[in-house]
Protein backbone atom coordinates (compact mmCIF):
# COMPACT_ATOMS: atom_id res chain seq x y z
CA UNK A 1 0.00 0.00 0.00
CA UNK A 2 1.36 3.77 -0.69
CA UNK A 3 -0.04 6.51 1.46
CA UNK A 4 -0.65 9.45 0.30
CA UNK A 5 0.60 12.82 2.43
CA UNK A 6 -0.56 16.36 2.40
CA UNK A 7 1.24 19.03 4.39
CA UNK A 8 -0.99 22.03 5.30
CA UNK A 9 -0.57 25.35 6.29
CA UNK A 10 -2.65 26.25 9.27
CA UNK A 11 -2.74 29.08 11.93
CA UNK A 12 -0.89 26.44 14.45
CA UNK A 13 1.91 25.74 12.20
CA UNK A 14 2.85 23.13 9.49
CA UNK A 15 -0.14 19.77 9.45
CA UNK A 16 0.57 16.88 7.72
CA UNK A 17 -1.45 14.17 7.35
CA UNK A 18 -1.09 10.40 6.07
CA UNK A 19 -3.83 8.97 4.66
CA UNK A 20 -4.33 5.38 2.84
CA UNK A 21 -8.09 4.54 1.30
CA UNK A 22 -9.42 7.11 2.44
CA UNK A 23 -8.29 6.96 6.38
CA UNK A 24 -6.02 8.78 8.55
CA UNK A 25 -3.17 7.00 9.95
CA UNK A 26 -1.10 9.71 10.86
CA UNK A 27 -1.19 13.29 11.58
CA UNK A 28 0.56 16.35 13.68
CA UNK A 29 2.06 19.98 13.57
CA UNK A 30 5.33 18.75 11.68
CA UNK A 31 6.46 19.21 8.20
CA UNK A 32 8.75 16.18 8.70
CA UNK A 33 7.12 13.09 7.44
CA UNK A 34 9.47 11.34 9.62
CA UNK A 35 7.88 12.60 12.39
CA UNK A 36 4.71 10.76 11.69
CA UNK A 37 5.99 8.01 10.25
CA UNK A 38 6.81 5.89 13.75
CA UNK A 39 3.80 6.20 15.25
CA UNK A 40 1.45 4.30 12.56
CA UNK A 41 1.54 0.42 13.67
CA UNK A 42 3.59 -1.78 11.78
CA UNK A 43 0.74 -3.74 10.65
CA UNK A 44 -0.78 -0.38 9.14
CA UNK A 45 2.97 0.90 7.75
CA UNK A 46 2.51 2.13 4.31
CA UNK A 47 5.46 0.40 1.79
CA UNK A 48 5.75 3.97 0.19
CA UNK A 49 4.25 7.46 0.82
CA UNK A 50 3.61 10.01 -2.29
CA UNK A 51 2.61 13.65 -1.57
CA UNK A 52 -0.66 14.88 -3.08
CA UNK A 53 -2.23 18.93 -3.12
CA UNK A 54 -5.33 17.67 -1.77
CA UNK A 55 -7.03 14.52 0.44
CA UNK A 56 -10.43 15.28 -0.37
CA UNK A 57 -12.92 15.52 2.70
CA UNK A 58 -9.87 14.99 5.13
CA UNK A 59 -8.30 18.31 4.20
CA UNK A 60 -11.61 19.88 4.05
CA UNK A 61 -12.18 19.06 7.41
CA UNK A 62 -8.81 20.53 8.47
CA UNK A 63 -10.28 23.62 6.77
CA UNK A 64 -13.17 23.34 8.85
CA UNK A 65 -11.94 22.86 11.98
CA UNK A 66 -9.89 26.03 11.60
CA UNK A 67 -12.76 27.82 9.87
CA UNK A 68 -14.87 27.11 13.26
CA UNK A 69 -16.60 23.79 12.24
CA UNK A 70 -14.41 21.06 14.88
CA UNK A 71 -17.01 19.16 14.27
CA UNK A 72 -16.19 18.11 11.04
CA UNK A 73 -13.05 16.36 12.05
CA UNK A 74 -15.32 13.22 13.94
CA UNK A 75 -17.00 12.75 10.35
CA UNK A 76 -13.29 11.18 8.75
CA UNK A 77 -12.36 7.52 9.30
CA UNK A 78 -9.35 7.03 11.19
CA UNK A 79 -7.21 3.80 11.35
CA UNK A 80 -5.23 2.89 14.00
CA UNK A 81 -4.37 -0.18 15.96
CA UNK A 82 -3.31 -1.20 19.78
CA UNK A 83 -4.55 -3.75 21.96
CA UNK A 84 -8.45 -3.50 23.49
CA UNK A 85 -8.55 -0.76 25.57
CA UNK A 86 -6.61 1.79 23.84
CA UNK A 87 -8.25 1.09 20.71
CA UNK A 88 -11.50 1.61 22.54
CA UNK A 89 -9.93 4.63 24.52
CA UNK A 90 -9.34 6.25 20.80
CA UNK A 91 -12.63 5.88 20.37
CA UNK A 92 -13.98 7.84 23.21
CA UNK A 93 -11.99 10.32 22.50
CA UNK A 94 -14.03 11.18 19.37
CA UNK A 95 -17.18 11.20 21.52
CA UNK A 96 -15.57 14.05 23.54
CA UNK A 97 -17.26 17.04 22.03
CA UNK A 98 -15.45 20.57 21.25
CA UNK A 99 -15.20 22.98 23.60
CA UNK A 100 -15.85 20.25 26.62
CA UNK A 101 -12.79 19.18 27.68
CA UNK A 102 -11.94 16.07 30.18
CA UNK A 103 -9.92 15.12 32.72
CA UNK A 104 -7.91 12.40 32.63
CA UNK A 105 -10.23 10.79 35.25
CA UNK A 106 -12.98 11.27 33.47
CA UNK A 107 -12.21 9.85 30.54
CA UNK A 108 -10.80 6.70 32.37
CA UNK A 109 -13.90 6.61 33.50
CA UNK A 110 -15.68 6.94 29.53
CA UNK A 111 -13.15 4.67 28.85
CA UNK A 112 -15.30 2.43 31.10
CA UNK A 113 -12.29 1.56 33.49
CA UNK A 114 -12.24 4.27 36.05
CA UNK A 115 -8.75 2.81 37.71
CA UNK A 116 -7.18 2.69 34.21
CA UNK A 117 -6.38 6.45 34.55
CA UNK A 118 -3.05 5.96 33.73
CA UNK A 119 -3.67 3.76 30.49
CA UNK A 120 -5.82 6.31 29.58
CA UNK A 121 -3.34 8.78 29.58
CA UNK A 122 -1.00 6.15 27.55
CA UNK A 123 -3.73 6.24 24.93
CA UNK A 124 -3.11 10.06 24.57
CA UNK A 125 0.30 9.48 24.04
CA UNK A 126 0.36 7.25 21.44
CA UNK A 127 -2.46 8.74 19.67
CA UNK A 128 -0.61 8.92 16.19
CA UNK A 129 -4.32 10.75 14.50
CA UNK A 130 -3.58 13.96 16.11
CA UNK A 131 -7.07 16.12 15.27
CA UNK A 132 -9.00 13.51 13.97
CA UNK A 133 -8.69 11.46 17.42
CA UNK A 134 -8.55 14.81 19.87
CA UNK A 135 -6.69 13.90 22.97
CA UNK A 136 -6.23 17.67 23.23
CA UNK A 137 -9.31 17.63 24.52
CA UNK A 138 -7.68 16.02 27.93
CA UNK A 139 -6.47 17.56 30.60
CA UNK A 140 -5.66 17.07 34.26
CA UNK A 141 -7.63 17.12 37.23
CA UNK A 142 -6.53 20.72 38.49
CA UNK A 143 -7.36 21.73 34.49
CA UNK A 144 -4.24 22.04 33.59
CA UNK A 145 -3.08 20.98 29.70
CA UNK A 146 -0.80 18.64 30.82
CA UNK A 147 1.52 16.91 28.05
CA UNK A 148 1.13 17.01 24.12
CA UNK A 149 3.27 15.77 21.74
CA UNK A 150 3.06 18.67 19.39
CA UNK A 151 3.45 20.85 22.38
CA UNK A 152 1.14 22.75 25.39
CA UNK A 153 1.18 25.81 23.23
CA UNK A 154 -0.90 24.51 20.63
CA UNK A 155 -3.08 22.21 23.14
CA UNK A 156 -3.61 25.71 24.58
CA UNK A 157 -4.89 27.34 21.35
CA UNK A 158 -6.87 24.26 19.74
CA UNK A 159 -8.94 24.09 23.86
CA UNK A 160 -9.69 28.16 23.23
CA UNK A 161 -10.38 27.98 19.45
CA UNK A 162 -12.68 25.04 20.18
CA UNK A 163 -13.97 27.00 23.13
CA UNK A 164 -15.44 29.68 20.81
CA UNK A 165 -16.47 27.54 18.52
Amino acid sequence: MIAETLTMNTPDGPFTVISADGAVLASGWTAELDELTGQIHPTLRPAGYTAVRSLGSISDAVAAYYDGRPEDIMDITVLQKSGPFRAHAWDVLRTVSPGKPVTYTEYALLAGNPAAVRAAASACAFNAAALFVPCHRVVRTDGTLGGFRWGLQIKGRLLAREAVA
